[in-house]
């Protein structure tokens, strides 16, 4: 049996064969070129350098800033490397959905590096609240008139035990405390996600909703670049060492 094919149809299929292959290739190329922009950058460096490294290397990533850097009105609410930026598009982030505040990893177990205010501030712990806690601050310091909120997660191990101070148990509200009062330790708690997590602080700036709320810190958008307020330049854009601001 002889069989005959149309001439026409197999050019058009080959046509569409070739241009999603070239589109494919394109996208490889950009994903790959990002790829390496976001490795062999300053933070990319770093980043790899504390994942690869033994505990005396990654002792000296570890930033402490215990008073406020000159000028600054916030203290780094944790000793630690601080490896994921604001505005980070590295995974588990991406350019569209960029990183809501820094994650500050500690060079110890879960449960251990202490989490302490970094400002004064009215605490709040929701009652659902396994990790978290938010702290209001009425008049911002560097807009006064605007109200503001600090957000500190991942205080607790990854089954769930949380490493929040006793002062804050679920349902705490309004509680008032100074700057440099112990919150908490830092955990690898992650939710229900399948994703494992080093130990860390996740820390945010986020906006009041106008209400006197504050809004969700998991839309960027409802949250501020932490750099001017703790005196150093933690924005992924901008960053060089992570220290004080000369």
């Amino acid at each position: 049996m002889e069989l005959h094919f149309a001439p026409m149809f197999t050019r058009r299929r080959l046509i569409v064969i070739l241009i999603l292959l070239a589109l494919f290739l394109l996208a490889a190329g950009y994903l790959a070129l990002t790829f390496l922009r976001q490795v062999r950058g300053p933070a990319g460096r770093r980043f790899f350098t504390w994942w690869q490294g033994n505990e005396a290397t990654r002792a000296a990533l570890v930033t402490v800033q215990r008073e406020a850097c000159p000028g600054a009105p916030f203290i780094l609410p944790a000793d630690g490397f601080i490896g994921l930026l604001y505005a980070d598009p590295r995974g588990p982030y991406s350019a569209s959905s960029p990183h809501q505040g820094i994650d500050i990893f500690s060079n110890s177990e879960p449960g251990v590096t202490p989490v302490y205010a970094a400002a004064d501030g009215y605490v709040t712990r929701e009652p659902s609240w396994v990790s978290s806690l938010i702290q209001r601050l009425p008049d911002d310091p560097l807009q006064p008139g605007r109200q503001i909120w600090l957000y500190y997660t991942h205080m607790a191990s990854r089954d769930g035990e949380s490493f929040i101070a006793a002062a804050f148990p679920p349902g705490t509200s309004e509680l008032f405390v100074e700057q440099g009062t112990l919150l908490g330790y830092t955990g690898d708690y992650n939710g229900n996600s399948p994703r494992t997590v080093w130990t860390h602080l996740h820390f945010s700036i986020v906006r009041d909703d106008g209400s006197g709320h504050y809004t969700n810190e998991l839309e960027f958008a409802n949250t501020l670049d932490p750099s001017p307020y703790l005196g150093m330049e933690v924005h992924y854009e901008r960053a060089g060492e992570l220290s004080c601001k000369q």
